[in-house]
């Protein structure tokens, strides 16, 4: 078998590429000639076969041929070239808004054309805007592709077909040159093929391939490169585990004094579950090695309280604790819950934020830095240049996939004093199946608070066709009556003539007409950070009643008073950003409900998951769930579900895989590291230093 050396590794090996083409394919993570094979198509166009226009159905993009029947330029709301062509089964338009009066004359009536696009309903019948097309002779016959052909993600500047080019440069050079190296270690009898045939099939499928299966990533080719993937990051994470287990840590053994006072007076009795990650986590600070643990908890269950009891253990031995956040809201919200339990006991609680003035800043700097401070809190700023700390002990990182693995181990390094590095919290309310954890967090060790601290009540939650809008708007007016308050979720910013979503903006528009008592504020992701934190700060403090906004309030909002969640479109979001959403309300004693409005008729697996949301308010059988019921190219996303990025794997639609990868990665790392770090490379690249970033 050649070695990775047989592949060159500079671009400009390849046919047509310059320092200009390298610096444009760098943007989409190609820099080397292999990576060009890895660059996998996002969908597939399927130009083998000639549909007869009569065929055509809207939506579908086809390969048609026919006639030239006329060629006009007409001025509607735009000036457009339309020509019309014939087959003998039908007629359809083409329209271009873009032309030249040598295009308008080339087009003459009685010509033959070819023509791929997308079909779609037109004034004058079905019509394909700016397709491809070329000029067939008098007697020529039609000459289809043999394969599917594939479409590239691209970028500004590097067309569909220079990358068909160079990825068949990169199929017929170097594919036969590329190391299996998982060859000979797949159990026997899978149905998964090996790596290169994998790669010729999803760059160029075959006639006759299931596009479905390809759509949905559930063909065996794709599954092998998930595989493959799965493995590399699974391998990163254990590597960048045992780097760390190897630092130097200050061990944290038990001081009677703070903690017992802190807990004395909550006013009430940890859970059984905290007691355990509690217990858990002491056992790591006292090691003389850094901790890397995850809490997992569903929202309320008490993560913040665990926190800050551990936070204690680093106070009582003389050292300091950083809190970090992934928003300036989470972490001001963690600096009142903090300061609220701690500062009776006479410690120092300092906020490190970008909206604080200079003079601040630099008080907030001092305190750090001489040690007075001894909780900090804030949110990646905290570990910015010009931040010194005295002794930091142990770091807790709240909601850890919005900062990434690598991110937060780069983190670790610089708040190391004296060769000593920190300890490590990790927590996240995004509730996740324990094979996954297992893969997806296999840099650390994970402990699970199942049970809710007693006298919260479960969030009650209804879904209602959206034709009965009016009775929950009547709904929200009755909840500002009674002193509390309500979020209006809208999955898009603005309204789009494709899709049929309540849009944020109309609705909010809506909502301050139809509730004109009612202060009603709108918050989305377009918004500058501190325009949205100062909308959240006014809801949180009362002066807004009604928060209409997109998705953007899924994590980490604390509103006590909030009892009421109306999600848009529910039928349309996956399970684990549901769960998430309904999170925000019951966080206070009044009893809270959540009403998921859908547009009927409902598919049959849009109606599972509204029917688990009423079934369940546990988090980790709402995650079992959506791994039972996803169906077919139903994609979460990650960023909904907070799990790490891959280019082909998919955690969730994927898992069956994790029991190979888990064994997979234990052979590897004790029988071929050599091979484990080739496989992160593949995969990872040069990114994945250990977190030295």
């Amino acid at each position: 078998m050649a070695t990775p050396a047989a592949i060159p590794r500079e671009l400009t090996e390849l046919r047509g590429v310059g320092p200009a083409l390298a610096e444009k394919l760098a943007r989409l993570g190609v820099t080397r000639p292999e990576d060009l094979l890895f660059l996998l198509p996002q969908r597939y166009e399927d130009r083998t076969r000639l549909v007869p226009i009569g065929a055509l159905v809207p939506g579908s993009r086809a390969v048609v041929a026919g006639e030239v029947a006329l060629a006009e330029i007409v001025f509607r709301r735009r000036r457009s070239l339309l020509c019309r062509i014939s087959d003998g089964t039908g007629m359809l338009t083409l329209r271009f808004f873009y032309f030249s009066k040598a295009q308008q004359e080339q087009l003459a009536r009685g010509r033959r054309l070819l023509c791929f696009g997308e079909a779609r309903s037109g004034p004058g019948g079905l019509e394909m805007v700016h397709p491809e097309y070329q000029f067939l002779g008098a007697e020529e016959q039609v000459s289809l592709e043999q394969a599917l052909t594939p479409v590239y993600p691209t970028t500004e500047g590097l067309q569909q077909f220079r990358l068909r080019s160079l990825a068949t440069q990169a199929l017929e050079r170097y594919l036969p040159l590329l190391p299996d190296w998982l060859e000979g270690r797949l159990p026997e009898g899978t149905a998964l093929p090996g790596l290169r045939e994998a790669l010729q099939v999803l760059h160029r499928p075959p006639p006759g391939v299931d596009l479905a299966r390809l759509a949905a990533g559930r063909h065996p080719a794709q599954r092998r490169l998930a595989l493959e993937e799965m493995l590399a990051q699974h391998l990163s994470l254990r590597r960048l585990r045992e780097h760390a287990r190897r630092e130097a840590a200050t061990p944290l053994p038990a001081v009677d004094g703070l903690r017992e006072r802190f807990l004395a007076g909550l006013g009430f009795g940890l859970t059984a579950g905290q007691q355990e990650a509690l217990a858990a986590i002491d056992a790591d600070l006292a090691q003389p090695r850094p901790m890397l643990r995850l809490v997992q908890g569903d929202v309320g269950c008490g993560k913040t309280v665990v926190a800050a009891a551990a936070a204690l253990r680093a106070v009582e031995n003389g050292h300091q604790v950083a809190v970090m956040a992934p928003t300036e809201l989470l972490s001001e919200q963690h600096r009142r819950s903090f300061s609220r339990w701690l500062e009776p006991l006479g410690i120092e609680v300092t906020w490190l934020s970008g909206s604080l003035g200079r003079r601040e800043r630099q008080h907030a700097l001092e305190a750090i830095g001489s040690g007075r401070g001894q909780v900090v809190i804030g949110t990646h700023a905290l570990f910015q240049e010009g931040v010194d700390y005295r002794s930091l002990a142990l770091m807790i990182v709240d909601e850890q996939h919005r900062f990434g693995v690598h991110q937060r181990l780069a983190l670790m390094q610089k708040g190391a004093t004296g060769g000593q590095h920190p300890h490590q919290l990790v927590m996240t309310a995004t509730p996740i199946p324990r094979t996954l954890a297992m893969t997806l967090y296999a840099d650390l060790d994970n402990s699970v608070i199942r049970d809710m601290p007693p006298g919260r009540q479960p969030v009650q939650t209804i879904a209602l066709p959206d034709r009965r809008r009016a009775e929950v708007v009547t709904r929200v007016r009755e909840a500002a009556r009674a002193g509390n308050r309500a979020y209006w979720v809208c999955p898009l910013i603005e309204d789009s003539g494709e899709l049929d979503y309540q849009a944020a903006e109309s609705t909010h528009a809506m909502l301050a007409e139809a509730l004109p008592e009612l202060a009603v504020g709108l918050v989305h992701g377009r918004m500058r950070p501190e325009d949205k934190d100062a909308v959240m700060r006014a809801f949180a403090a009362g002066k807004l009643q009604l928060l209409v906004a997109t998705t953007v309030i899924e994590v980490g909002v604390d509103v006590p008073e909030a009892t009421l969640m109306i999600i848009e479109n529910a039928e349309r979001m996956g399970l684990a950003q549901l769960h998430q959403l309904r999170g925000r309300v019951g966080r206070g004693a009044a009893a809270s409900h959540c009403v998921l409005l859908y547009q009927a008729p409902l598919a049959e697996l849009a109606r599972q998951r509204l029917e688990v949301m009423r079934e369940t308010s546990d988090g980790f059988v709402v995650a079992q769930k959506d791994l039972e019921l996803r169906g077919p190219g139903e994609v979460l996303g990650t960023r909904q579900t907070g799990l790490a990025q891959f280019r082909v794997a998919d955690l969730l639609r994927d898992a069956d895989l994790v029991p190979q990868v888990q064994r997979l990665g234990r052979e590897l790392l004790d029988a071929d590291p050599g091979l484990a770090e080739s496989l992160i490379r593949r995969w990872i690249g040069d990114a994945d230093r250990y977190g030295n970033v």
